[in-house]
């Protein structure tokens, strides 16, 4: 069997491992994308170094998460210091709607006036360089994601994921630009990239505030916790299941009925292996089973799955 703290620690490290490695790569395209604009002029190429600016913020914001969601809980955060990646990520995303609006107005700026962009090889080569390098990078994600399973990892790599797309369109105006003689190629692509921006903060924005509530998992994983609990076999029934999310940990808290009779000794397996099962499906969670004699009056009984469902 693997050593659990160990198989933790490992983890541990590959997920800082990851954050330190983001925060390199957005500070190297940074740099490239700098000089590329202030050569160029480029609005567009402008908007591709303000997002490669947010990614490095969002890094930086993860890798701060990670810190914290590892420290281990104390007197005085028994629930662990994982809020701490929410509160950030409202910060991020008010950052991120800030950086939208001012791309907006500089597109639109250049959209009524219309400037020559110079030397679009240049920015083409670095706009290359920048798709090789995010295309490492979110290739290493995917490795530490499949290992760790880390959810802050995963939101990370959705932002390089985007700037693949991001690259490709300054290509694109670049190309029109230069080569086609279509100077408002580069304010309206810069004008679609504030969209997306101002998309992402949306959702960045609404994660923050469901997780600050305590919203609710997922239908689907209540689903499946319900499913894991009423599975074994000594159990006969669920109610009050309450689930929420901080960071990257989930909290699942749930009564389980059991038979009356039951031993106490008994019952106490009986929850430890519903615990198990849950903690096999969702790793790191905290799971909280309390056992009830089956039959309780106006026990709040969790609804059963519609017929055909898995």
């Amino acid at each position: 069997m693997t050593d659990a703290p160990a198989s933790n620690n490992a983890n541990g490290r590959l997920m800082r491992l990851a954050s330190y490695v983001a925060v390199s790569v957005a500070l190297v395209l940074i740099a490239a994308k700098l000089g590329a604009w202030l050569l160029t002029g480029s609005v567009a190429l402008l908007s591709s170094l303000i997002d490669s600016v947010l990614d490095a913020f969002a890094s930086i914001v993860a890798l701060v998460a990670i810190r914290q969601a590892l420290t281990p809980a104390d007197k005085e955060h028994r629930f662990g210091h994982g809020k701490a990646e929410p509160i950030a990520a409202l910060g991020q995303a008010a950052f991120i709607v800030g950086s939208a609006l001012f791309l907006s107005v500089e597109a639109v700026r250049r959209l009524w006036s219309p400037q020559p962009v110079g030397q679009q090889e240049i920015g083409i080569a670095v706009m290359v360089f920048s798709i090789l390098v995010t295309l490492a990078l979110v290739a290493f994600q995917a490795h530490v994601i499949r290992r760790t399973g880390s959810l802050v990892v995963s939101a990370d790599s959705l932002h390089y994921k985007g700037d693949l797309l991001i690259n490709l369109s300054i290509i694109a105006s670049l190309v029109l630009t230069g080569w086609f003689d279509f100077p408002l190629a580069d304010p309206v692509f810069a004008l679609g990239i504030a969209a997306y921006l101002l998309w992402n903060a949306k959702g960045i924005g609404g994660e923050a505030l469901d997780m600050l509530m305590d919203r609710e998992l997922p239908d689907e994983e209540r689903q499946t916790i319900l499913a894991l609990a009423r599975a074994h076999s000594g159990v006969l029934g669920v109610h009050d299941l309450r689930t929420r999310a901080a960071g990257p940990i989930r909290f699942i808290q749930m009564h389980l009925e059991l038979d009356g009779d039951t031993r106490l000794a008994e019952a106490h397996e009986i929850a430890d292996a519903v615990e198990a099962e849950i903690e096999a499906a969702f790793p790191g969670a905290d799971v909280i089973v309390h056992q009830d004699p089956h039959g309780i009056p106006d026990a709040p009984r969790e609804p059963n799955p519609p017929a055909g469902a898995a």
